[in-house]
């Protein structure tokens, strides 16, 4: 339950933001939604091997899946951890990078960066990473995406300024995870409930069986 709850977190950021995840020059593959889809399998897959355990009373299964489960626990709360604790240069670099990216927009390559910020420009509206200026070295002065215009248009983007959303997509973004907080904090406590809960019935089983006599071959 804990993977399938991670699982289905990190397929909804993939969904709802994962085109910001793309922006990345540096780590085109590394993100949130990808780093929680990661961590659901693996407490899926490690799940299953408690289930494993529990039907057929193995007591190395059981302690297996409360080692895994507890280092998994204890990863997920230091991530968490140094998360608050390095926020401001998480963030600063997390801009700092995206803006990097900006420079790639035109190139041949890199077609899918340039589709993900014009998708996220315009579901947003927001404009550059922290406001619209961020597109004048790469574009040109007063020169902006089209997709950043209030009103969008063929060219528009090469008129007034005053056309131009003025909220950066990296605060947009920010915001957004403001405003879904309480569900992805509700969400995250009832997978730390659940991973607790897990580990005591492991244990619990394990010693039960360890009482009682029973031994199976691994």
């Amino acid at each position: 339950l804990c993977g399938c709850g991670l699982l289905g977190v990190g397929i909804w950021l993939s969904v709802s933001q994962g085109n910001f995840a793309t922006f990345s020059p540096s780590f085109p593959s590394l993100s949130a939604a990808n780093l929680i889809i990661a961590i659901g399998t693996i407490v899926m897959v490690t799940g299953f091997l408690g289930c494993l355990g529990a039907i057929k009373e193995n007591r190395c299964l059981l302690l297996s899946f409360f080692i895994v489960l507890l280092v998994i626990l204890l990863a997920e709360l230091i991530l968490i951890i140094l998360f608050f604790v390095y926020m401001d240069k998480v963030n600063e670099n997390a801009r700092n990078d995206l803006k990097e990216g900006l420079l790639l927009y035109n190139s041949e390559n890199n077609v899918g960066l340039k589709n993900a910020w014009n998708i996220i420009q315009a579901e947003m509206h927001c404009c550059g990473v922290t406001n619209y200026t961020d597109w004048f070295p790469v574009l040109g002065k007063n020169t902006v995406p089209d997709r950043c215009c209030m009103e969008n248009s063929q060219g528009c983007g090469r008129n007034s300024t005053t056309l131009f959303w003025k909220t950066g997509c990296y605060e947009k973004v920010k915001m957004w995870f403001d405003d879904n907080k309480h569900v992805l904090g509700t969400v995250g406590m009832c997978i730390l409930i659940m991973q607790i809960l897990g580990m005591a019935f492991s244990m619990t089983l394990f010693q039960h069986i360890h009482r009682t006599g029973k031994k199976y071959d691994a």
